[in-house]
């Protein structure tokens, strides 16, 4: 099933009214939008509502959770760059750990941005103590301060964190946070530890615990572990009571972070889905802003029909679902059989994909922090093809079978045969972002920041069509290249007969919001540590002729069936029922 773009606000246009425009082309959601582009750290403001820290958008968002209505109150042009976790002062001043510049910020109540500190690398969990501001840095090795918003060198009060993240001060005066790597096994964490805010010996109080990314108190001071896993763990531990553990499996894929309002209601957010979700002590959940794609990048679909979003921290599917209001969904009926609110279901979790092809029963994805995979969703093993590249992006198979990838950063496009060896195809380019091939095994390569469609000829990139807007995504349907135009919110063919240029369709939800202006992205690493991936905009062909369009301006992937005449053949066509 699909839905047609009808008025909703969506987090790319408040008025709903918005949708793209085409006389060749009908237009269907595979998935309702997401209100938010991933939510990290959550806590509530002085006003009552929630405040979401959006890493992925650099921006912050406050949450009715009574509504679920959703206001933007620091936006993508503002200072902060990469928000992961905020906190509130006695004052009403909002403090946020902007990760990847390595900064912290403190906004008053009158929207006034003042830098406390850049001398934090990572920082990420934030919480304040009356007047008192900490902060510790998600890095191996890293350390929890103690910040000075009027003035003063930072205090260090350990060192040797496992990745800090989400710390809360607890019932007994300490400082409590999670390591969320192992030295043992990266991949095996389980440790939450105390220090007093003063200073002293970290204390070890909870081992074995599944996963920690976050630790939070009630009001009843019950410590909750939330796990990053896809299972939607929390470990509830009475530290200060019997000394109990119980274990709630919520289904929350990628849980992040939580806040407690003053019922003891429990919001929990997620780092690879976003929303807002109510969680209730048995497990049950209900969404306050709808989970969904918090990109999505590439997208493919394979030989089955089934489609395919890679969504930065996941490999997922869109399923479309009917919308509704909030509801109730029971422990055993959210997220384990597949079926995910917000018409996602996860696929893989805690790999990063960003351009994705299908190739048979396998797909091959790439990461933009330098892996090329190879994925077969049968077995669920996962290979890789090569490392250490210079943020690969889009990614194609060639006409000999080998894995053809666009190395942005190393303006060059490689191609990965069989046996995993690399080969220059062309160097040289500006910025080249997507690949792929027509029925003559000819390779096509967009550049975003040179404005044009590229063919590869001998090694030597020839001009197909410039003047265009940030072209990202490729596909070649028939005797048409089509592109989408990032900058110009457009989809661009190309007759790969004439070289005639055309529009085939307008406003389409890809890139910032309209009107916002796009800062310089953050930086790719930060710390050693992955920073901020570069937006994508995929584009893929499906067996029936239809487009498949990464709208990552809205979160969800668009169906793009030809309504209009065939260029080739003049007749016109009808969208399938």
């Amino acid at each position: 099933m699909t839905e047609a773009v009808t008025a909703r606000p969506t987090r790319f246009d408040d008025t709903g009214r918005r949708r793209p425009v085409s006389t060749r082309w009908e237009a269907e959601r595979l998935n309702p939008p997401n209100r938010l582009w991933g939510s990290n750290g959550v806590a509530f403001g002085p006003d009552g509502r929630l405040y979401v820290a959006q890493f992925l958008a650099g921006q912050i968002s406050a949450v009715d959770p009574a509504s679920g209505d959703v206001e933007v109150v620091v936006p993508m042009d503002s200072p902060v760059q990469s928000p992961d976790d905020l906190a509130f002062g006695a004052d009403g001043s909002m403090y946020v750990a902007d990760l990847v510049p390595g900064r912290v910020w403190r906004r008053s109540p009158l929207g006034e941005y003042t830098l406390v500190s850049e001398e934090v690398t990572n920082p990420n969990g934030i919480t304040c103590v009356g007047d008192r501001l900490f902060v510790n840095e998600m890095r191996p090795g890293g350390r929890l301060l103690e910040l000075f918003p009027d003035g003063g060198d930072p205090v260090v009060l350990t060192e040797g964190l496992a990745l800090g993240n989400a710390m809360q001060l607890g019932p007994d005066g300490h400082l409590y946070y999670p390591h969320m790597m192992s030295g043992r096994n990266p991949m095996m964490t389980g440790q939450v530890w105390r220090i007093p805010p003063d200073g002293g010996t970290p204390e070890l109080v909870a081992d074995d615990v599944h996963q920690p990314v976050a630790v939070r108190f009630d009001q009843g001071g019950v410590l909750h572990v939330l796990s990053r896993g896809v299972e939607g763990i929390v470990t509830r531990i009475d530290l200060h009571g019997s000394g109990s553990r119980a274990l709630v499996t919520s289904g929350v894929v990628g849980l992040d972070n939580a806040a407690f309002d003053a019922e003891n209601r429990m919001f929990v957010s997620s780092f690879s889905s976003g929303g807002v979700t109510e969680m209730h002590p048995d497990g049950r959940v209900r969404e306050i802003v709808p989970r969904g794609l918090d990109g999505p990048y590439g997208v493919t679909i394979d030989l089955g029909g089934t489609v395919y979003a890679a969504d930065h921290y996941r490999l997922a599917t869109p399923a479309v679902t009917h919308e509704g209001e909030p509801h109730d969904v029971t422990a055993d009926g959210d997220g384990r059989d597949g079926a995910e609110p917000g018409g996602v279901t996860t696929r893989n979790l805690m790999h990063f994909h960003h351009g994705l092809t299908a190739d048979g029963e396998l797909l091959h994805f790439t990461s933009q922090y330098g892996n090329v995979q190879t994925h077969d969703p049968g077995s669920g093993t996962t290979r890789e093809r090569a490392n250490g590249l210079k943020r690969p992006l889009g990614i194609a198979v060639g006409p000999d079978g080998s894995l053809v990838v666009a190395e942005t950063d190393a303006g060059r496009v490689v191609a990965i045969d069989d046996s995993d060896t690399l080969t220059v195809l062309a160097e040289g380019l500006d910025h080249p972002v997507d690949v792929a091939f027509d029925a003559s095994a000819r390779c096509y390569v967009s550049d975003d920041r040179l404005g044009a469609v590229l063919r590869i000829e001998d090694g030597k990139a020839v001009v197909v069509a410039d003047g265009l807007g940030a072209p990202q995504g490729l596909a070649v349907l028939g005797d048409d290249l089509f592109t989408v135009e990032t900058g110009h919110r457009r989809l661009r063919a190309i007759s790969l007969t004439t070289g005639e240029s055309r529009t085939e369709a307008e406003d389409l939800p890809v890139g910032p919001p309209p009107g916002v202006v796009p800062r310089t992205e953050p930086a790719l690493f930060a710390g050693g540590m992955p920073g901020a991936a570069l937006r994508f905009a995929g584009l893929a062909v499906t067996p029936d002729g239809a487009l498949l369009l990464s709208a990552n301006g809205e979160g969800t992937v668009l169906r793009l069936t030809r309504s209009g005449p065939d260029t080739a053949t003049g007749q016109r066509r009808t969208p399938p029922e």
